[in-house]
């Protein structure tokens, strides 16, 4: 298992959910850690605060990924407070909640937001991070956070599950492209226990979508925050030989017919 201790961490928005876990479980193994959000500013400031008071060090900063000057500038500042970045989980996500059947529910501004956040911004943050991690002796690793939506198809709108599509096709060009020194892989979650689906889908929906996942996953469960960010962990302490890899982690939800799921 590799040692991260005193490795430096950018998880882009870490203010909540699997972000805010995943960061607090790479501080746990002794990683510092850049906390990102573009506006839970108070949550991000939270989850620093759980991050230091395990004995690292933090840095919070509001960066939209969709903008590449500010993925730049975070990356900078990670460079400026610690003079190296190791680490860059792409969690950061957007959506558009419509039923993939209602066609006029999506139009192109809809596809361009939901790509600049969900596949550019991924992109932006590889290109800002790449020379730092490859000026390191043992380089660096990147697992971006993708979904289910893009093995299936479903998801909370057509346009994201394209999104999440694309992000795994870019997992395996830049892991081709950037390798030996840079090892990229994804996550795919499932539905993912938290407010994120509940705001998005609503109460009732939310419990519904929840009860019909965990009823068909052969597992019995759903993920949450946490078990998804035991996946990433996965990818950044484990073989350090796997390279361009997809872990889907849905209790094995994908392996039975999938509609009625969300993430």
């Amino acid at each position: 298992m590799k040692d991260i201790r005193k490795k430096v961490a950018i998880i882009t928005g870490s203010g909540t959910g699997v972000g805010a876990a995943t960061a607090r479980l790479l501080a746990s193994q002794g990683c510092h850690v850049v906390i990102n959000y573009s506006r839970s500013a108070d949550a991000a400031e939270q989850v620093a605060k759980a991050c230091a008071s395990l004995g690292v060090e933090t840095l919070v900063c509001k960066a939209n990924v969709a903008n590449d000057a500010e993925c730049r500038a975070m990356v900078d500042q990670a460079l400026s407070k610690w003079g190296h970045v190791d680490i860059v989980v792409n969690n950061a996500g957007t959506t558009k909640f419509c039923e993939h059947s209602d066609l006029e529910g999506l139009d192109a501004q809809d596809f361009q937001s939901i790509y600049a956040v969900n596949v550019i911004g991924p992109y932006q943050m590889i290109r800002a991070a790449a020379a730092a991690m490859q000026a390191q002796q043992q380089g660096g690793v990147v697992v971006n956070v993708a979904s289910t939506a893009a093995i299936t198809g479903v998801g909370s709108s057509v346009a994201y599950a394209a999104s999440k599509g694309a992000l795994v096709t870019m997992t395996l060009s830049l892991a081709r492209a950037l390798g030996p020194k840079i090892r990229i892989n994804a996550v795919c979650p499932g539905f993912i226990q938290g407010d994120w689906l509940r705001e998005g889908l609503g109460d009732a929906q939310y419990e519904a979508a929840k009860l019909h996942n965990e009823r068909n996953a052969p597992l019995g469960v759903t993920a949450c925050p946490d078990t998804v960010a035991e996946a990433i962990l996965h990818f950044i302490t484990g073989p350090q030989i796997v390279t361009g890899e997809t872990l889907i982690v849905d209790g094995g939800r994908h392996l039975n017919s999938v509609p009625l799921m969300r993430r």
